[in-house]
């Protein structure tokens, strides 16, 4: 997904977007061999930034990686020079309930039956309408990117996979209260670009952070849930005129 924003941006900063185990070019080791929860990935994560001797850095976060970073977040605040989010939430207004009620519905009694909808969400047409959903002219968005993403998703085993996160996803949930406190202790600038046509992270999650980082950028864009396929020029000028006035 970073495939444009990276060269637009990599004048001026060195831009790190590595795939999570399970993801991806990243290792897809069975559910058996790995635990698949956020604290397991956000561990692995952990461990690149200090084989690669990253030691602060400004984090871009969207969907699953935004339980990661803010995980990372906590882990040790003065690392964090700076947050884009685009639709990664961090706030209960966020979740659009009728995407979300089946996975805590499943992550509270996992069970056959309320197991089969989340099997749902693994097959072409939601892959396709992640994509498309919300986006003003969804000709600006490649098929290239549900075709591959499929690929990926029908992979043998990667169904445990996806599953093992969707049981392990109110754990996110539960870390709220701390992220928010870590928002207002720190008053860490943020910007948020988010597709306020995003029915799986709805656009009052992006104006939630305002309640405890006042000074927060929120731009809502005319798109969907991955919005760099859409305006990613947009975007890249939004990151490039924040950074450069929060880091340099």
């Amino acid at each position: 997904m970073f495939r444009g924003l990276i060269p637009a941006l990599a004048d001026r900063y060195h831009v790190i977007a590595p795939d999570h185990i399970g993801f991806g070019q990243s290792a897809a080791p069975s559910h058996e061999d790995f635990t698949y929860s956020f604290d397991a990935l956000t561990e692995v994560t952990a461990g690149l930034l200090q084989q690669l001797d990253v030691n602060r850095f400004a984090m871009y976060v969207q969907d699953y990686g935004a339980p990661i970073g803010w995980r990372l977040a906590l882990q040790n605040p003065g690392r964090i020079t700076a947050i884009i989010t685009q639709n990664g939430n961090a706030y209960e207004e966020g979740f659009v309930r009728s995407f979300w009620d089946g996975l805590f519905a499943y992550a509270e009694n996992p069970n056959p039956e309320t197991e089969a909808p989340l099997r749902g969400a693994l097959t072409i047409d939601v892959t396709r309408w992640q994509y498309l959903n919300g986006v003003a002219d969804p000709t600006l968005v490649s098929p290239d990117n549900w075709v591959h993403d499929q690929a990926l998703l029908d992979r043998p085993g990667n169904d445990e996979i996806q599953l093992a996160l969707f049981r392990d996803y109110p754990s996110n949930v539960a870390l709220y209260p701390k992220v928010h406190q870590y928002f207002r202790d720190s008053q860490v600038p943020l910007l948020a670009v988010w597709g306020s046509g995003d029915e799986i992270f709805g656009p009052a999650g992006a104006e939630a952070f305002r309640n405890d980082l006042p000074k927060a950028e929120i731009h809502l864009l005319e798109s969907g849930h991955f919005a760099l396929e859409s305006h990613l020029e947009e975007i890249a000028q939004h990151i490039r005129d924040f950074l450069g006035r929060v880091i340099g």
